[in-house]
């Protein structure tokens, strides 16, 4: 308690707390426009942080994925169009609200939920952090190997609905995140200097989120602004409050322990969420048509489970969200390791990080219901306007990490390589995983076949990766079966030609 009361003194500082605000408000701008989300921003701003320093920079990028989460859920309403992916479920009885002009209460709802769930979640992180971080700084290098290997097999494996297509973008991010001269000697370089220290990886984010969204976009132009359904100031009858309340608490209990999970991520914990309130709701005959319930508990989970991935990010370095993985290269990018060891070697960033998240929650509560008309209004501009500000950016700011044109030729080339992902429904996530544990993996995997002297066997010599690997298994398994019980039959050849009579 002492540690977070000196985290709230350093988070509540004039220069802190307006990062906050900036963040909470940039965060929900985005996370209001439809295929502009949070992990995007991050990546835009990393280069213009450079000079901030790292507290209020960390301040800034927490308030933007808090506000991320919370605004996906104002497009969703109003529009049907998920800002973020785990937003989906909150369109489903959200947007049936809001036809049937209740927007203003689906908003209320939305708005209350993140904020019961931000503040749960953060409340845990504060209790869980640190205790994780004292076993985890136990472990050894196979340990860590495994954990590391967990973390790239849940992502592409496990949460992806195509494990081909999973794989791909985690080869091609572990493929990106080999080039330099990490080992002594040149690789992948292709006798270019430039490349010898390696692709930055604030490149790769800005080219993958940024330039391939701006250019999917331009491909599917439509210049004109969107129909949006008017919204009053979001309020809440007594009948919404009894009716919101258990879900918000559900939601929460889903959302928590899914996003601080190494296969974590928020689209699991929403379904999940949204399931259990169809069950247990006393208005069955409302789903489907614009039932609370469906928007309370979703978006509680959504909310929970931002402030979960911030537990394995800080004790362990692991992210399990794109957003997550690119706090992780801006933290890397002041000279800082999330890790076992990193709360104890920087308490004053990290409770002051801490803290402002109990800040940015209730700024969002305090801001985006008064503002829920502003947001619906950001829905109007024109997206050549939008996207040609975010090449602009994008291409500043990959210029300002070295001052290379080299940068934006490598900016333009990986941005072609996020279009294509897009088109062909490759998920960019493994990819920045990828790009960002690769070298770490390697690194530990060095260091566990050194004190080994090449003994292979060392990798499974600690309980910990027995135990990982075990999960692995299962995972694997489980997702193999479900994949098999979700596949239909296919047609004999009597049901075969039966179909060519009919057609």
């Amino acid at each position: 308690m002492d540690l977070l009361l000196e985290g709230f003194a350093t988070a509540l500082t004039p220069e802190n707390l307006m990062y906050a605000v900036i963040g909470v408000l940039l965060g929900t701008a985005v996370g209001v426009l439809p295929g502009i989300g949070p992990a995007m921003t991050v990546a835009l701003l990393l280069p213009v942080t450079f000079s901030v320093p790292p507290t209020s920079g960390l301040i800034l990028f927490a308030g933007i994925y808090y506000g991320g989460m919370y605004g996906g859920s104002t497009t969703s309403i109003l529009l049907n169009t998920p800002g973020e992916s785990s937003s989906v479920v909150t369109a489903l009885e959200g947007n049936k609200m809001a036809k049937s002009g209740r927007a203003a209460q689906a908003l209320a709802t939305a708005a209350v939920g993140s904020f019961v769930a931000g503040t749960i979640g953060t409340l845990l992180i504060v209790l869980l952090a640190p205790n994780i971080a004292d076993v985890v700084v136990k472990l050894g290098a196979p340990s860590y190997f495994a954990i590391m290997a967990l973390a790239l097999f849940t992502v592409t494996a496990v949460l992806g609905s195509s494990k081909i297509r999973g794989f791909i973008a985690l080869f091609i991010g572990l493929a990106i995140g080999l080039v330099g001269t990490t080992t002594g000697q040149q690789r992948m370089t292709f006798g270019s200097p430039q490349l010898a220290d390696g692709i930055d990886v604030v490149v790769v984010a800005v080219a993958v989120f940024a330039i391939g969204e701006a250019l999917w976009v331009a491909a599917h132009l439509r210049s004109k602004p969107l129909d949006v359904i008017p919204v009053g100031q979001p309020w809440m009858s007594r009948d919404d409050w009894g009716r919101s309340w258990k879900p918000w608490l559900r939601g929460t209990a889903f959302g928590f322990p899914f996003g601080a999970l190494p296969a974590g991520g928020a689209e699991v914990p929403t379904f999940l969420s949204y399931i259990t309130e169809r069950r247990l709701t006393k208005h069955p005959e409302e789903f489907g048509k614009g039932a609370i319930e469906g928007v309370a508990g979703p978006e509680a989970a959504n909310n929970a489970s931002a402030a979960g991935t911030l537990v394995p990010l800080l004790a362990i370095g692991l992210p399990t969200t794109a957003t997550a993985a690119v706090i992780l290269v801006a933290m890397q990018n002041y000279g800082l390791q999330p890790g076992p060891q990193f709360m104890d070697a920087q308490p004053k960033l990290v409770w002051g990080l801490l803290a402002s998240l109990f800040i940015a929650n209730t700024l969002l509560l305090v801001l985006n219901l008064p503002l829920a008309p502003v947001w619906a209004k950001l829905l109007q501009i024109r997206r050549p306007y939008l996207y040609a500000g975010i090449l602009f950016f994008a291409s500043l700011g990959a210029y300002s990490v070295n001052f290379q044109a080299f940068d934006l030729a490598l900016l333009l080339g990986i941005g072609m390589l996020g279009l294509a992902m897009r088109r062909f429904a490759i998920p960019v996530l493994p990819l920045i995983v990828g790009v960002i544990l690769g070298p770490r993996l390697e690194e530990q995997l060095t260091q566990a076949l050194s004190i080994s002297q090449g003994d292979v066997s060392t990798l499974w010599s600690e309980p910990v990766a027995v135990v990982v690997y075990i999960v692995m298994a299962i995972l694997l398994v489980g997702s193999v079966v479900m994949s098999r019980r979700t596949t239909p039959p296919a047609p004999t050849r009597t049901e075969d030609a039966s179909m060519d009579v009919n057609a």
